[in-house]
Order: C-alpha cells, then sequence, then structure tokens
C-alpha cells in the first residue's frame, strides 16, 4: 500500500480578522529589515534635509536621489554590525562615554528623567536609541579596522600632489578658535563677580593641560558647547577688533585671559593659525592626505561592503531595490508558504513515526494531511 502525503514547507496564517503588524521587506543572514524601519529611515532624512533650509523642488529631488539608496545603507550597516560580533569588536566603553557626555549636555542628573528626554527627542525608547548608538560606532571600527587600515597613500604622492599645486595653500592670515562663555545674563554683581571668578579659574585649568574641549562642553553657556566650543577659521577683519587684536597676536595652543563682552566673561583657545603666503608642505601634509585618501577608501569600503554581501544569506523583495548588490547574487525573494506534494512508502511514513507524532501533539491550524492507496511507487 502506498500513501501520498503533502507536506507543508510553512504554514501560512489563517485568521480571516489577523492585521499584519509588520512586513519584512529584507532578510540579512539572521536579521530582517522592515518597512517601518525604512519609513523612520526616510522621514529622519527628509527632517535633516528641511535642516539645511532647502526650497520645496530641492527638496523634492534630493529626497528622490537619496530615498533610493535607503535600503542599500541599512543593509550596509546591518552586515558590519554582523562582522563586528563576528570579530569580537567591542565599543560599550564608547557608547558609554557617548551617552554620559550627552547627558552631561542635557544638564539632567536622574536617569529615568534622561532616558525620557532622550526618548522625546528621538522618538525612540532609550535602549533602542543606545542600540541605535552602539551600531554606529561599530560599523565605524569595522570600516576602520577591515578598510581605513589597508589604505595607504605613500608620503612620496603627497609631495607630489603638493609640489603641482602650490597654488591651492596661498595662504591668508587666519585663526582658528575654541570658545568658553560664562554667562552673567539676569545676574547681580554678586553673580557677576562670581561668574568672572568661574572664569578664570577655568582659564588656569585650561593653561595647566585640562582639554579644552572638554571644559567647553561640560562650563560654556555658549551654544558652541556642544561642538567642544568650536568656533572655526576667522581672517583678519572679520572679528570684533578687540578680539582680534588678541588672538591674532597669539601662538597656536595659547588660552586668553577671560575677555568681557555684552553676554558674560567669554574665554579663547587659538586651535591653529595660518600666516599669510605660502604654506609649507608640513604645514599642510594632513590636508593633502585627506584629498589623497578619501578617494582610495571611498571605492575600498564599497567593495568590502560587496564581498560581504556575497557571503550572506540575502533576501528582498519585489519592488524594493538594494542599489549596490554583489553581481550575480541571487536575493530574490522565497516565499515562506509552499507546497510540495510528494508520494512515499508505507515503510517510509512508519520511519516517521516520531516526527508525526510530534505534529500530532503540536496541531497547526490549516495542515492537511491527504492518504490514497496505490499498487506502486511514483514521483
Amino acid at each position: 500500500m502506498k500513501f501520498c502525503v503533502l507536506l507543508l514547507c510553512a504554514i501560512p496564517l489563517l485568521a480571516a480578522d489577523a492585521a499584519v503588524v509588520e512586513e519584512i521587506i529584507a532578510k540579512v543572514n539572521g536579521d530582517i529589515i522592515t518597512r517601518t524601519e525604512l519609513e523612520r529611515t526616510r522621514k529622519q532624512l527628509e527632517a535633516e534635509l528641511r535642516q539645511r533650509g532647502l526650497s520645496d523642488p530641492e527638496l523634492e529631488k534630493e529626497m528622490k536621489e537619496r530615498s533610493n539608496d535607503i535600503l542599500r545603507e541599512r543593509i550596509d550597516q546591518l552586515l558590519l554590525v554582523q562582522k563586528g560580533k563576528e570579530l569580537n569588536i567591542n565599543v560599550d566603553p564608547e557608547v558609554s562615554k557617548y551617552l554620559a557626555d550627552l547627558q552631561l549636555q542635557s544638564k539632567i542628573a536622574q536617569p529615568e528623567k534622561f532616558q525620557e528626554f532622550v526618548k522625546q527627542q528621538t522618538g525612540q525608547p532609550y535602549e533602542d536609541y543606545r542600540a541605535e548608538i552602539r551600531n554606529g560606532f561599530l560599523t565605524q571600527r569595522v570600516i576602520r579596522q577591515e578598510v581605513g587600515g589597508r589604505v595607504s597613500v605613500p608620503r612620496a604622492d603627497l609631495q607630489k600632489y603638493y609640489d603641482e599645486h602650490k597654488s591651492e595653500f596661498m595662504r591668508e592670515d587666519r585663526v582658528f578658535l575654541r570658545e568658553i562663555l560664562v554667562s552673567t545674563e539676569g545676574k547681580d554683581a554678586a553673580g557677576i563677580a562670581a561668574a568672572e571668578k568661574k572664569a578664570r579659574d577655568l582659564v588656569a585649568r585650561a593653561r595647566k593641560g585640562e582639554r579644552f574641549h572638554e571644559l567647553a562642553r561640560d562650563n560654556s553657556d555658549a551654544v558652541t558647547a556642544r561642538q567642544g566650543g568650536e568656533l572655526g577659521g576667522f581672517k583678519r577683519g572679520e572679528l570684533n577688533k578687540a578680539i582680534e587684536d588678541v588672538v591674532f597676536d597669539k601662538e597656536r595652543g595659547s588660552v586668553t585671559d577671560p575677555i568681557r563682552v555684552s553676554a558674560g566673561f567669554l574665554i579663547l583657545r587659538v586651535e591653529e593659525k595660518h600666516k599669510a603666503g605660502q604654506a609649507g608642505f608640513e604645514e599642510v601634509e594632513n590636508e593633502i592626505m585627506e584629498k589623497l585618501f578619501m578617494p582610495k577608501f571611498q571605492p575600498a569600503v564599497r567593495e568590502y561592503l560587496t564581498r560581504l554581501r556575497e557571503e550572506a544569506y540575502l533576501e528582498i523583495k519585489p519592488d524594493f531595490v538594494d542599489t549596490a548588490p554583489a553581481p550575480g547574487k541571487d536575493t530574490r525573494w522565497k516565499e515562506p508558504a509552499q507546497l510540495r506534494p510528494e508520494t512515499v512508502t508505507k515503510e517510509e511514513v512508519a520511519a516517521q513515526t516520531r516526527r508525526r507524532r510530534l505534529f500530532w501533539l503540536l496541531p497547526i491550524p490549516g495542515t492537511q494531511t491527504t492518504v490514497r492507496e496505490g499498487s506502486s511507487k511514483s514521483r
């Protein structure tokens, strides 16, 4: 006697009133990408572009171009995070420091209130935000370790570029500054005196070797505190004359005495100085390195990500496109529910008794077994 058994590979949800909670768009090894993730990323991108003040036509054009790469970038990140875990890269100290700095800047001491602040600012639960920050650090470390360390620019190439492009390195007098502002707004005479004392103490600490950007981050009342007080570069004539006369006479690394301004007491550090005339090779060597390194680095990153794709289990739903696929890689979506008819003998069915009993113990709605007799085995 023969049996024909219909085996179900995957069981679909059959409840008539079932609602789709989430839609999986892609599978990347053991991780998934959902429609909600892509939509959240798209909204974040739009918000960033709006902050840049783009007009509606410019915004629409930029969104159209960059939206195409949202899935690609999400696949990139998952592959890099997975690689980081495989390499046992630990970024927890960096994540903890980043969040501690953020909490310090927010001036919220209680952990619960800080976590609620993060949720309000990002629209994400704190743990999700922490995981996102961790993944960001992890991807950077993988790229730096696996790609950046293998890309080099010989010093001879730097010198050659300098010799052939000297006109690019003609300088005007320029000074690059960081600031700390100790505010006196709304303060009485005693408050102003306390602010001046605080400013002088900060100057003393900076001159003794404490990092100025950390002092600015933790103590400055200026909006630049989050950037460690960074102001950028200024040519002669772009600063208030009283401030210009002070900073242009200072050497690199110098910290000024507190300068009384309308908002309070201002402390400035000279980060860098450019003198008028031809800049020497040593002065611009790092600048040239950046110019020559990136054209090599970016293609190397993409090549590395292509290799990760080649090695990955990757499926993408129809109507969604990875704009940087690995050549020849089959990423077609496999439907999870498929019926495969198979005809087997009575003996083969008997040999699978234990497996069948498991199904009896765990009945699944929608399964169906059809048995028929026959005189010969067929496929």
